[in-house]
């Protein structure tokens, strides 16, 4: 599913990955945790294409057996918007869209057709449990809801992988369990594979595996069990 070698990342003189390898399986739900500037987010934002790694010849990432570094800059962000969801901290809903058309964007930038695009909005929305929030805008949903709406919208394209960053760091415990609880079921339902960058140990360990990040490398993995 998800292939990298040899990952480097520079911020002028400060280098903050430092050779990362990784691979990751399709139906993994794989966590990585780290204290704070050990290089977590700017991992996940290299493997989800967000950025670019420090150029070398021999760094390598390959999803879902496409060659990432192989793809020109329009290519890629297509590749992206079909293939890699994301969910973040703070939702990133538009304020003015209802929670349906939220929903919809990333499907609509793929040129779905709007009727398609919404039917799978609602599938989405009444496997979240969310059918009746449809036309609600994210104002008038709680914290969980606008997460879960979230969620949503990052399998409108059904998306070979979903990369989260502290996706339960701005909710109350009860929103955050349901939330990672929702995870697990997606993967086991869906076949969806989640990277998730997490401070909350709970979710961490609940992962197939948990990467922890220290000084901008991968320590060796420390197994886990649900």
């Amino acid at each position: 599913m998800i292939i990298a070698k040899n990952i480097h990342k520079y911020y002028g003189d400060l280098h903050v990955l430092k050779s990362v390898d990784l691979h990751i399986k399709k139906k993994e739900i794989v966590s990585i945790v780290g204290a704070s500037g050990a290089g977590k987010t700017t991992l996940l934002q290299i493997l989800g294409t967000l950025d670019k790694p420090g150029k070398d010849k021999n760094s390598e990432l390959l999803i879902n057996g496409t060659d990432i570094y192989g793809l020109k800059s329009r290519e890629l962000s297509k590749f992206r918007n079909k293939h890699i969801g994301f969910i973040f901290q703070f939702h990133q809903l538009l304020p003015e869209f209802t929670a349906l058309e939220n929903i919809c964007i990333p499907a609509f930038i793929h040129k779905t057709p709007k009727k398609e695009a919404e039917d799978r909005a609602m599938e989405l929305l009444e496997f979240l449990g969310l059918k009746n929030r449809a036309s609600h805008k994210p104002g008038e949903l709680s914290g969980g809801e606008q997460q879960r709406i979230a969620v949503a919208r990052s399998l409108i394209n059904n998306p070979a992988v979903i990369f989260a960053d502290e996706p339960s760091g701005n909710l109350d415990s009860e929103s955050a369990e349901n939330l990672h609880q929702l995870f697990f079921r997606l993967r086991d339902e869906f076949d969806q594979t989640f990277v998730i960058v997490t401070h909350n140990e709970e979710l961490a360990n609940m992962a197939d595996r948990k990467l922890t990040m220290v000084d901008g490398k991968i320590a060796p993995e420390i197994k886990t069990s649900i």
